[in-house]
């Protein structure tokens, strides 16, 4: 069974960094690649990027580019998202996704698996 397990979430001040990790297990083919989305209250959930299985390849969603960076460390069969320069606006659940499929794409319809989210506030 696919687990995937989001933590590093929590309180930050406006300007701080944050690195969330995202704790896959389960995956019988190790070919898959790997997302990050968030949602915050009353929003659609929202793609900040993705990472290729073999951690080459990295998207961006437009409203981080230049502040987060996607990372994998296959041998921990972990995901990683580093952010800096946090703002009031990022907070939101963020949760990572996992596809063998999906890639590139960002729409949340297109991952079948997820993990729980983790909380991230953002305060000013």
């Amino acid at each position: 069974q696919v687990q995937l397990v989001e933590s590093g979430g929590g309180l930050v001040q406006a300007g701080d960094s944050l690195r969330l990790s995202c704790a896959a297990s389960g995956f019988t083919n190790r070919k898959y690649n790997m997302a990050w989305f968030r949602q915050a209250p009353g929003m659609e959930r929202e793609f900040l990027g993705c990472i290729s299985w073999n951690g080459v390849t990295t998207i961006y969603g437009d409203s981080v580019k230049g502040r987060f960076t996607i990372s994998r460390d296959n041998a921990k069969n972990t995901e990683y998202l580093q952010m800096t320069s946090l703002k009031p606006e990022d907070t939101a659940v963020y949760y990572c996704a996992a596809d063998l499929v999906a890639w590139g794409t960002p729409s949340p319809r297109d991952y079948f698996h997820w993990g729980q989210g983790t909380q991230v506030i953002v305060s000013s």
